[in-house]
């Protein structure tokens, strides 16, 4: 999997407001332009064991 084609957020974590920019802070780094934060994504990895529901 290549780490250059990855999603984009859908809203911000915060607001909820679509209005997310790539912020300049470091790879994985939005800015909200709605409430004015910067957040980071990063995925952790996979888990263990399979999730029962």
């Amino acid at each position: 999997m290549s780490g250059e084609t990855r999603s984009v957020p859908l809203y911000c974590p915060y607001c909820g407001e679509e209005d997310l920019r790539p912020s300049e802070t470091g790879h994985g780094a939005w800015e909200c332009h709605a409430c004015a934060r910067v957040f980071t994504v990063r995925f952790n990895g996979l888990l263990s064991r399979a999730v029962n529901r």
